[in-house]
């Protein structure tokens, strides 16, 4: 008998490559397709990099002689407290240290958290009602001091909200309270928190008590006085 007898064309022994190898390479051929079809249909998305929160808008005093009821202005985006305050801590703990307690008046904020994390720790948050000023914010930094900013409404105009962060953090004026300071710019300047002028009757009302109180926001003509001013994120 011929010695290559049994061995088939591919040098493997006759019948050793069965019916049920085939099948076996056959389904091994079609996941390869896939993996080959996969990769072209589903190509990898490209990365996106975080956008950055926008700055606190602030406006604080300075050091300085005089510190009077406000010690600036902060101007949110809105009233999500939890939202809102990381931006604020991020300008002011570099300057007054690690902030570890706020408190706020419930009535211009719809959700109040007892903590807020910012940064890498967290913020213990408290309210009360007649104790606050309701546009004021109050800030305790752990063996520091305390703080007390206006809180300008996120609506308001950026004229008036101009106004009223030159007020707040002005050593000059008299001292007001928050929802006081509020009230003197509206009468001195009879317009709404958008900037938009008043109807003549709602002019009437405001223009009956502004005589007392409109000395205490500053007139923005002229150069400006001393420099007494941190304008961060306008």
């Amino acid at each position: 008998m011929d010695s290559t007898e049994g061995i088939s064309h591919t040098g493997f022994p006759a019948g050793s490559f069965s019916a049920k190898d085939e099948t076996r390479a056959a389904a091994e051929a079609a996941r390869r397709r896939v993996r080959i079809m996969s990769a072209t249909l589903h190509p990898t998305l490209p990365h996106h990099e975080p956008v950055a929160a926008p700055a606190a808008r602030l406006a604080l005093k300075t050091d300085g002689p005089s510190r009077g009821l406000l010690d600036g202005a902060w101007w949110p985006r809105s009233r999500d407290l939890p939202s809102e305050l990381p931006a604020l801590t991020d300008v002011l703990e570099p300057l007054w240290g690690r902030i570890t307690r706020i408190a706020v008046n419930p009535e211009h904020w719809p959700v109040i958290p007892r903590q807020v994390p910012v940064d890498g720790h967290i913020v213990k948050v408290g309210w009360f009602t007649p104790e606050i000023d309701p546009h004021k914010l109050l800030l305790l930094s752990y063996g520091t001091g305390r703080w007390d900013l206006l809180v300008i409404p996120p609506e308001t105009g950026a004229e008036s909200a101009a106004r009223l962060m030159a007020a707040a953090s002005d050593y000059d004026g008299p001292p007001l309270t928050a929802s006081a300071l509020i009230a003197a710019d509206e009468a001195r300047h009879g317009v709404l928190a958008a900037d938009q002028p008043l109807d003549p009757d709602e002019a009437w009302e405001y223009e009956g008590g502004a005589s007392a109180v409109s000395a205490a926001v500053p007139q923005q003509t002229g150069p400006p006085g001393r420099a007494s001013r941190l304008i961060i994120g306008m």
